[in-house]
């Protein structure tokens, strides 16, 4: 079934303290639809003048405005209402979501928007719930923390899942009382640019959620990060762009929490059960056309199971439909856009030059004519001895997996662990021992065990080595976004 949604180029404000403004510079820039090319949005772009309004006017919300000193019970029914308007707009969200990004308009539908939805309703229960450390001291001090909200936040989210990394992020800002300044990835800023109206509609007192777009250095991103009236910056993308944004906020020590990059490792073992490892397997390379921080790129598989293991993967990345993200039927769109497309594809010519052997992809898909300039590769595996090689080392974030042959669980584990990255992994076993020892050694944030993207959002998030500083999660995120404070009462 294919989308009625209209195309009409679409223009897309700020949105500062309550109302969509134009930017002062009268700056443009366009957004393309990842699978046609055509131009569906022109953006204003936040000027270093439009930056300071919105930084000044989510100060002025915090400081003088009702959101920090109102009651938590209050706040979090403000919340609560914002997750029920997204799920009631969850069909306007989710065709934006396909027709800006390229995913499949049933992923955003059935998975992403809800899970949006869900950030900000869990972490308005969660601040609810969470109770106080007391520690009383011989019955003549009592010592007691309050966890108070910090100030300012800007929140700094990717283009890979837009909405939903957002709510992740403002869901604990907002309930543990703080205001945000929000950017959007350039390349996807449609959905995120509804924030500011869907929390105003909600009760959300204008200033504390604003939303701007533009760039990195030396536009948005750059004027936001150095901000004096920024006390907290929460990032989720590139490690490279991790390491400047901690450069700008270090001069006014602004609290840092980044999520970066990553290079999973899925290790299959010879006593996997494959009829489960392998769809899974083919959901953590290829969803979202692999532009996952979380993708399970390099498959480590036991060489005695090899080969059975190759063909049955490739099976199933050939049985994966490629075409347009409105469309129901699709499985996988295109990448998210040109620039990306080209750093992509540039893998096909390192991989033959590193000798890897092509199993399957490699090349654009025969698609109807209206998708024929849309950025689109098929499903692309390749096989690869040498786990020092550029495709098993760098972060790809594209449709292309490496499978690499091991014969010994110490030789998984070195090559699990010889990367720079270190968000994740994940193992395929039966035997326990194996899944708890392997999991202990595996150095990462985040092990799945025979299964791979089960969040639950009360548990700690985050990556280690280039991936990452810092947590998100449960009581992760309520520490980032609040101060600490203790209470010690004499009670004689």
């Amino acid at each position: 079934m294919m989308s009625t949604t209209s195309t009409k180029l679409k223009e897309v404000k700020l949105y500062i303290d309550g109302e969509y403004v134009e930017s002062s510079s009268n700056s443009l820039f366009e957004v393309k639809n990842p699978a046609t090319q055509e131009v569906i949005a022109k953006v204003h772009e936040a000027s270093y003048e439009d930056v300071d309004r919105a930084c000044n006017a989510a100060r002025r919300a915090f400081e003088e405005g009702p959101w920090r000193t109102m009651t938590l019970s209050e706040r979090s029914a403000k919340i609560r209402r914002m997750a029920e308007i997204i799920m009631e707009r969850k069909d306007e969200l989710a065709r934006l979501e396909a027709e800006d990004v390229g995913k499949p308009y049933p992923v955003a539908l059935e998975r992403e928007i809800p899970r949006a939805a869900n950030n900000l309703k869990f972490f308005a229960d969660f601040m609810e719930q969470k109770g106080n450390e007391s520690y009383p001291m011989d019955d003549e001090y009592l010592n007691y923390t309050r966890y108070e909200p910090l100030g300012v936040a800007s929140l700094i989210t990717p283009w890979n899942l837009p909405f939903m990394l957002t709510t992740w992020k403002l869901g604990p800002c907002l309930a543990a009382g703080n205001t945000a300044v929000i950017k959007p990835a350039e390349t996807t800023p449609l959905t995120v640019s509804l924030l500011g109206e869907i929390a105003k509609e909600a009760g959300i007192p204008d200033g504390v959620v604003n939303v701007i777009h533009g760039f990195g250095t030396e536009s948005a991103g750059e004027y936001m990060t150095t901000h004096p009236e920024v006390d907290l910056i929460s990032f989720t993308g590139e490690t490279s762009t991790g390491k400047a944004i901690m450069k700008n906020g270090a001069d006014t020590l602004k609290k840092v929490s980044f999520e970066l990059g990553g290079k999973a490792a899925n290790i299959v073992f010879e006593d996997a059960n494959l009829d489960k490892a392998i769809p899974v397997s083919i959901q953590a390379a290829f969803m979202n056309s692999g532009q996952v921080c979380l993708a399970g790129s390099r498959i480590l598989v036991q060489r005695s199971i090899f080969d059975e293991f190759v063909e049955r993967f490739k099976q199933a990345a050939s049985e994966l439909k490629v075409g347009d993200p409105q469309d129901a039927e699709t499985d996988m769109g295109p990448v998210v856009s040109e620039e990306h497309y080209k750093k992509v594809t540039s893998y096909l010519k390192i991989a033959e030059e590193e000798n890897s052997t092509l199993v399957y992809g490699g090349k654009r898909p025969d698609l109807p004519e209206h998708l024929k300039d849309g950025y689109y590769l098929e499903p692309t595996i390749y096989i690869q001895e040498d786990p020092n090689a550029r495709i098993c080392q760098e972060e790809i974030f594209g449709p292309i997996v490496t499978l690499i042959p091991f014969d010994t669980e110490e030789e998984a584990l070195e090559i699990a662990n010889n990367t720079e990255y270190g968000l994740n992994g994940v193992i395929w076993t039966d035997n326990l021992q194996r899944a708890h020892r392997v999991s202990h050694h595996v150095r990462a944030g985040t092990i799945w065990v025979n299964c791979w993207f089960v969040r639950d959002l009360r548990v700690p998030f985050g990556g280690f080595k280039k991936s990452g500083v810092g947590r998100e999660g449960g009581n992760s995120s309520i520490e980032f976004f609040t101060e600490a404070k203790n209470v010690c009462i004499a009670l004689k």
